[in-house]
């Protein structure tokens, strides 16, 4: 299909969403005069990095003046060990959102269609946007992606099916059989973007192990990040895996040296810490018990949870809530911007963090 770039310059990146992070720490305290604040907007491991990552990443400074190795080898080698994915099934980006970026540069010309739920992950629609790309919603369904309505967007201009899960912003997953429905349902030149950015969060006995499905479906690619539980979203590395074939073109839009040094040995020392990993876990558990019952003590309806975040709706019982939890120093994500108008995304945080948002919330109910 013939494509339009100059109308695309010139008109459509003008009506792309600029991508609005919400308020920092700093800007806070400059605005509100407030000295202790609290971020729970982001969805960052409340416990930070693993200290093994930390060391590993000061001794590497000195060597910033080197360019990063390009192909990622010893994070590669390491996480093939550790998943039992051949290593040339991996492709490495600066988070997540640039491995979305190459499957639209890679996939898609102007018009083709992606999939996705509404509403979903910021990423996939400003990508897919970007490369001028006919975006298709499926509305989800109790908080869920709907598989077979999902399947039945699918039509011959479609590359590609977009789903997270654990899903943001509602924090829900899809079973082992919404998969394989998902697998066996796709045209096999359509690709399955599987986004488990939060998958080591999960307790659900129903979420999928997706690695095995990879070997027998070439269409599937797997997305995981370091953001999260690692505790590394300031270093930026994320990761997918798929056939080589796949793989293959997503490397030829790969810039050079894309993943840079101290991420890569950050990645490469986070993934030896499998008790800072277990203790996240833990902590994440906990927290996510604590903020559903208190939120329901207070009459706040919320949305059963297996990331580390949880979405809950406060506009039957007050309004601007977000503003006022600002007011007091506690910063969280506006379930507006999410496509949650009277919603509240609120990441987890340590038992001291999680009292203090609650408190906040009451007073500010009250």
């Amino acid at each position: 299909m013939e494509c339009d770039f100059e109308k695309i310059t010139r008109e459509e990146i003008r009506e792309l969403p600029v991508y609005s992070p919400g308020m920092d720490i700093e800007d806070v305290r400059r605005r509100y005069g407030v000295a202790d604040v609290i971020k729970l907007a982001s969805n960052e491991n409340p416990l930070g990095p693993s200290q093994l990552a930390v060391e590993a990443v000061r001794e590497a400074v000195n060597d910033i003046s080197l360019y990063p190795d390009g192909a990622c080898t010893a994070l590669r080698k390491r996480l093939s060990e550790k998943l039992g994915v051949p290593p040339e099934c991996f492709i490495f980006g600066n988070g997540t959102d640039e491995i979305i970026d190459f499957i639209f540069f890679a996939f898609f010309d102007c018009g083709d269609v992606a999939v996705m739920g509404d509403p979903t992950f910021s990423s996939y629609f400003l990508s897919g946007m970007m490369m001028g790309a006919t975006l298709r919603y499926v509305p989800l369904r109790d908080h869920s992606h709907h598989v077979e309505e999902m399947l039945a967007a699918v039509d011959e201009r479609t590359k590609a099916v977009f789903i997270g899960t654990p899903h943001n912003p509602t924090g829900t997953i899809c079973t082992t059989l919404e998969l394989e429905r998902m697998l066996n349902g796709l045209p096999p030149d359509v690709l399955l973007i599987w986004d488990e950015a939060y998958c080591e969060y999960v307790d659900d006995p129903a979420y999928p192990d997706s690695l095995p499905y990879l070997a027998s479906h070439p269409n599937l690619v797997v997305l995981r990040t370091f953001s999260k539980i690692y505790g590394l979203a300031g270093l930026r590395v994320g990761y997918g895996m798929a056939d080589p074939s796949i793989v293959d073109f997503l490397e030829r839009v790969r810039p050079p040296f894309n993943v840079n040094r101290l991420a890569q040995v950050g990645a490469l020392h986070a993934l030896a810490d499998d008790e800072h990993v277990r203790l996240s876990r833990k902590l994440n558990a906990e927290g996510k018990r604590y903020l559903a019952d208190e939120l329901s003590r207070l009459g706040l309806e919320s949305v059963p949870t297996q990331a580390n975040f949880i979405l809950f709706r406060f506009d039957q019982v007050t309004d601007e809530l977000s503003r006022k939890l600002l007011e007091k120093g506690i910063i969280v994500r506006d379930g507006a911007a999410l496509g949650y108008p009277g919603y509240i995304r609120l990441t987890i945080g340590t038992r001291e963090q999680n009292r203090a948002v609650i408190e906040a919330i009451e007073q500010s109910i009250g």
